[in-house]
């Protein structure tokens, strides 16, 4: 295995910031809502969460302390159902109810209201948004997705929608190979075929997101490109075709060495074709509850 594959496999997944601008925590005043919006009692009454002893516990792991906790618990509980649509967030109550400060509640909600989970507006305070409002795009919200309640939609929305971008992106990656890219891509069917052979489903998976992604982004279409990370975020949570096989991965994996050699070729046609026979192998990867399903850790804000 190359330096760069073992390198590529063992990094941490990349994170957003969640840095601040000027003047941003401002929109997140306390006592934002009317005392009229709030239920009798606090609105997070029956709402049962140990994050503040877990936040406490990882504020020192890898930059995720606090505010990355409470945007994981937040989010997940919007996207369960728990915190339904038009929900009053009053930060005050927030804040008393995780035992975290302000600071942290503001840059929390400022995340949830850029993937589009809650809006803040001046008289009526901070409120869960709809469905129909949210970035079901995003990776956090796909995961949370994943792992609630429309997790069978979830992923068959993600089957359709890598049925529909990634046979076309093999076809037009033909075309753009470069030296390096395609050693990348044959390093990860060597970290898949390994992965394979040990058992190891955590780095198969891993390693199958890098090279789905590496597809779209040797399309040669910015739009594609961009999809790359939805797909990445569809596999881990899926944790990746091999948990569904009976025999973790040689379908699999012959069938992405056949993709990598149709485009060493430049044959478009070829590279299409195996990634539709690569996609029904596998349109459903699994459930959460499979054994060697991968729950993926909450992600860096």
């Amino acid at each position: 295995m190359s330096t760069l594959a073992h390198t590529m496999m063992t990094a941490a997944r990349s994170a957003d910031t969640g840095i601040v601008g000027p003047g941003e925590l401002d929109r997140y005043p306390y006592a934002d809502a009317p005392a009229t919006d709030r239920p009798g009692g606090s609105s997070w009454d029956g709402v049962e969460s140990d994050l503040a002893r877990v936040g406490r516990r990882a504020g020192g792991s890898r930059g995720r302390g606090l505010h990355g906790q409470l945007v994981q618990q937040l989010g997940q509980m919007i996207v369960s159902g728990d915190l339904g649509a038009d929900r009053p967030l009053v930060p005050e109550e927030i804040g008393q109810r995780f035992e975290v400060s302000r600071t942290v509640v503001r840059e929390s909600l400022r995340v949830l209201e850029a993937k589009g989970l809650v809006s803040a507006r001046p008289n009526v305070g901070t409120r869960v948004r709809p469905v129909s409002d949210w970035n079901l795009l995003d990776p956090d919200i796909i995961e949370w997705r994943a792992f609630g309640p429309q997790r069978d939609d979830q992923r068959r929305e993600l089957f359709e929608l890598r049925w529909t971008i990634e046979p076309l992106a093999a076809r037009l990656a033909a075309g753009h190979v470069r030296e390096e890219i395609q050693q990348r891509l044959a390093d990860m069917t060597e970290i898949m075929s390994h992965a394979a052979t040990q058992g190891d489903s955590l780095t198969f998976a891993r390693a199958d997101a890098e090279f789905h992604a590496l597809l779209l982004q040797l399309a040669g279409n910015r739009m594609l490109e961009h999809l790359s990370g939805i797909v990445s975020a569809a596999l881990q949570v899926s944790g990746g075709p091999v948990t569904a096989c009976e025999r973790p991965g040689d379908h699999s994996v012959a069938l992405h060495c056949r993709v990598v050699e149709a485009l060493a070729a430049g044959e478009g046609a070829a590279a299409e074709t195996a990634m539709r026979q690569l996609l029904a192998v596998h349109p459903d990867a699994g459930s959460p509850g499979d054994p060697g399903h991968v729950v993926p850790a909450p992600r860096e804000h």
